[in-house]
């Protein structure tokens, strides 16, 4: 065997330990979405057909989720490295002593809002006057409505309020027991129009009551110990959603890939709305997944005064652009 093949075999072997010892070193994470697979969450799951999170070192597990309490719950307990959730929901928990905190912020404009019956007319704030509106005690947009009748003036005795479980909301307005309900522009307004009714949707946001949406939270022991971590997984996590905003199509289809028993028509209409909710003036500038200092002061300002927070805590302590990929 000659000088030449001995230093070939060596590099080659070097080469094949370097590339074993790559694919053994990637990071095992784990997500938890904010609900059952819906819209929004599909590029996600194109960035993990594409493989943008294993580019980055990451071997990802989505898990989906019961609602946005429970993911900061998980994320809080360390069950999840990271999970979805609307920044109202996570500013509570954390405020309440939950260790967590938003490490990006890809929806900057909630989808909450009034859905009713295109029949009903409700088609301004003052349209509500005299209806009656499905509602569920208790839950955040329950809460945050009185902000709504503030910011527009409207007569709150004159809005008749009909209290039903979450999933009763829907059912009321399909059999006119009430002409709207408090949900999601991404949510309820595709349920009701499943049914065969034409939906109308008014979002907070568009009426005076703008907060952020939804958010990726880590746990802070994972910020502090390892920060390559959530950089890497923002950066794939950006680079999924440009990529859904460019194909909506083939994050759809990623989607149902993953699930086939879910509707690509309904996840479709669901992602087309929340695309238009990623940014707001003040983020659209920092690119997908930065968080605007005022969008989240305003937030945290309506928190308090309608949804009982009770913090010292500055509004930039529940948020961080530190690990976004640079412009």
């Amino acid at each position: 065997m000659t000088r030449h093949t001995i230093m070939g075999l060596a590099a080659a072997m070097a080469l094949t330990g370097f590339v074993a010892g790559s694919a053994s070193a990637a990071d095992d994470a784990s997500i938890r979405l904010n609900w059952y697979l819906v819209g929004f969450h599909a590029p996600i799951y194109l960035g993990v057909e594409r493989g943008y999170f294993a580019d980055e070192g990451i071997n990802l597990t989505i898990n989906e989720g019961r609602g946005s309490g429970v993911a900061t719950q998980v994320v809080g307990a360390k069950d999840d490295t990271f999970g979805l959730a609307d920044a109202g929901t996570m500013i509570l928990a954390a405020s309440k002593g939950i260790p967590i905190k938003a490490v990006m912020s890809p929806m900057n404009i909630s989808p909450y809002g009034v859905i009713s019956r295109k029949d009903a007319g409700i088609t301004t704030p003052k349209d509500l006057e005299g209806k009656r509106l499905a509602v569920t005690a208790g839950d955040s947009l329950t809460q945050l409505f009185p902000a709504v009748i503030a910011a527009n003036g409207l007569d709150e005795s004159s809005i008749e309020m009909v209290f039903v479980d979450p999933a009763g909301k829907v059912v009321s307005v399909l059999e006119k027991k009430a002409d709207a309900l408090l949900g999601s522009a991404d949510a309820q307004f595709f349920q009701i129009e499943e049914k065969g009714v034409e939906a109308a949707a008014m979002n907070f946001a568009d009426v005076g009551v703008p907060t952020v949406g939804i958010t990726v939270i880590a746990h802070e022991d994972t910020i502090e110990d390892n920060p390559d971590l959530i950089r890497r997984f923002v950066k794939a996590m950006r680079r999924s959603f440009e990529e859904g905003v460019k194909d909506p199509d083939a994050a759809i289809a990623a989607a149902v890939a993953a699930k086939p028993d879910v509707s690509p028509e309904a996840l479709k209409g669901q992602l087309m709305v929340d695309l238009d909710l990623l940014h707001t003036p003040a983020s659209k500038d920092g690119g997908i997944g930065y968080a605007a200092a005022e969008d989240w002061q305003r937030t945290l300002d309506l928190m308090k005064e309608y949804r009982e927070l009770d913090t010292d805590r500055s509004a930039d302590s529940f948020y961080t652009n530190e690990f976004l990929p640079q412009q």
